[in-house]
């Protein structure tokens, strides 16, 4: 029996897992192994072996850990990732952490909650993410913190409200502040799960998001396969 290609992902609330990137990694012959950085010793773990390690979203900063220790063990993870050059993918939170371990300081910036498209830079037009441009799909956004870009970093793409929302550092690192792998059948556990958050935030409302992503949703989901299945493509997974 052959032995299936790992992807290591980093998850810190159940509900926001891989989504269609699992799904893109399942249908290329990758096994997803999740691990809860609040339960499992990141410092234990082989940041080198696994094909492609991932660091999803969650509620909490990267500036917060006073509060929530085991983001000192997540950032060394990430950091011993980035040293063996191998290929690494972020995703809101994971973003901001990608961030912070290339040099870039993470903020509390404006909070951005809802579907809105992306505006892809030149760089992003001619990058493995030209599929999630605005004239494509639009985007789910769920975040308040941002980051400045990393040093040798390429911006391709921005929001209205947020500027730094994708980039790419050297050829194996990939990061996303909004969320393309999020799936319309998947919506509901994020609903309750951020319940108050929703409730606290001005002008947005379950049922809009509910409706939103139902109807913007299943395109977001096709377009943002073709991503990453060019991603993967280009470091060569």
């Amino acid at each position: 029996m052959s032995v299936k290609r790992q992807a290591l992902a980093v998850r810190h609330v159940h509900f926001e897992d891989c989504g269609t990137l699992g799904d893109t990694l399942r249908e290329r012959g990758f096994e997803v192994r999740y691990v809860e950085p609040w339960r499992d010793n990141l410092d234990e773990l082989d940041t080198a072996s696994p094909e492609l390690v991932v660091a999803l979203g969650g509620p909490v900063s990267v500036y917060e850990a006073e509060r929530y220790p085991w983001i000192r063990q997540e950032l060394r993870l990430l950091e011993r990732r980035l040293a063996a050059r191998r290929p690494t993918l972020g995703v809101c939170l994971g973003a901001q952490m990608l961030a912070r371990v290339l040099g870039a300081r993470v903020f509390a910036g404006r909070k951005e909650l809802g579907w809105a498209p992306l505006t892809l830079t030149a760089a992003g037009k001619s990058s493995v993410i030209t599929a999630l441009g605005g004239e494509n799909t639009s985007m789910l956004h769920w975040h308040a913190d941002t980051f400045d870009l990393p040093s040798g970093a390429a911006l391709l793409a921005s929001t209205e409200v947020v500027a730094h929302q994708v980039f790419s550092w050297e050829r194996f690192v990939l990061a996303f502040q909004c969320h393309p792998e999020v799936r319309p059948q998947d919506i509901e556990p994020w609903l309750v799960g951020h319940a108050c958050e929703i409730g606290a935030t001005a002008g947005v409302s379950v049922e809009q998001l509910r409706n939103d992503t139902q109807r913007l949703g299943p395109t977001l989901a096709a377009r943002a396969k073709l991503a990453f299945t060019g991603w993967l493509e280009s470091v060569g997974l």
